[in-house]
């Protein structure tokens, strides 16, 4: 997949054209794919590329003066978009230039000139440019062919972002992943932490997850997929992880001002440093607890790794 990270850097838009969609996309939920496979669909019909329009940071952030903690980081949506087979991703910084830019001209100067749009697939609730005037019926009335996907209804509601927002946030993976169409999952980068659990005999990976919305805090069973630094398209071996998501009463006195991300991989010995993990949610373990002592918390920890064990092997024989 191409990546493009400015209008001044995109390629020469191909001699085939391109269907074009434009969104945030966050959390590539149900309704996002529904997008994506009309676009992808809408392309092969007409030899044409595939792509996608997106947003460094959340438009909310500009418009609102605050944004929402994000279901997917900017390289998280990227490698969703690449796994959905899209070919070209133009991403934007929503900035006080592209929010006064009229619809029309970014429609004439982004995405005809620059990506060499001949169609457009576009959400149902879709607006885009100065007051959110870019919507199906301008395209139309500027001579484009669009097609709008239709809404996506999961248990009688619309699938939205920010209902699956409030899904994480209460816990309730079962009804987040039911609008994601794919477990609930973080991504992120491998950081240096303290080296505690290497000393206990559970050397676990510190992720920094950018901003990216997690479930609450507690102990999960997880499946870690392993994405080398600066090459999203490689792929390398999954594992079987127990995730810590919290404050660490036991051996921080005084506690970080956001929940830390502690991945302790299954039956894997390496360095991790710099590297990215996605992490899928399968099932919660426990709460978060404060225990007596190190000997204490690495007994429980023991028992954490068979009980995510334990769930894996069940989750592996019912998906």
């Amino acid at each position: 997949m191409i990546v493009t990270r400015s209008r001044s850097e995109l390629p020469a838009p191909p001699p085939e054209g391109a269907v074009v969609s434009i969104g945030v996309f966050d959390g590539v939920h149900k309704g996002h794919q529904q997008i994506l496979a009309d676009n992808l669909a809408r392309a092969r019909a007409a030899g044409a590329r595939s792509s996608v329009v997106t947003f460094a940071g959340h438009p909310k952030e500009l418009l609102l003066g605050r944004a929402p903690r994000t279901l997917t980081t900017l390289e998280h949506r990227l490698e969703l978009f690449r796994r959905a087979g899209v070919e070209h991703a133009l991403v934007l910084c929503f900035d006080d230039e592209l929010r006064s830019t009229p619809a029309e001209r970014f429609i004439a100067e982004t995405l005809v000139e620059g990506l060499g749009a001949r169609e457009f697939v576009l959400g149902f609730d879709s607006k885009f440019g100065l007051d959110r005037a870019g919507m199906p019926a301008l395209l139309r009335e500027l001579g484009h062919t669009v097609h709008v996907s239709e809404k996506v209804v999961v248990s009688g509601r619309a699938v939205s972002s920010t209902a699956i927002r409030e899904a994480v946030e209460l816990g309730d993976l079962a009804g987040a992943e039911a609008m994601l169409g794919r477990r609930v999952s973080v991504f992120g980068e491998v950081v240096e932490g303290k080296g505690l659990g290497r000393e206990m005999g559970f050397p676990t990976a510190n992720l920094d997850l950018r901003h990216e919305l997690s479930p609450p805090t507690g102990v999960y069973a997880c499946r870690a997929k392993r994405v080398t630094a600066g090459d999203l398209s490689q792929e390398q071996e999954r594992h079987g992880a127990v995730v810590n998501i919290g404050f660490r009463p036991t051996v921080d006195e005084v506690p970080s001002e956001r929940p830390q991300v502690e991945a302790l991989l299954l039956d894997f010995e390496g360095d991790l440093y710099g590297e990215f993990l996605e992490l899928e949610f399968v099932s919660h373990i426990r709460e978060e607890q404060r225990f007596q002592g190190l000997e204490e918390l690495s007994a429980q920890i023991a028992r954490d790794v068979e009980a995510a064990r334990a769930a894996l092997t069940e989750s592996s024989l019912s998906d």
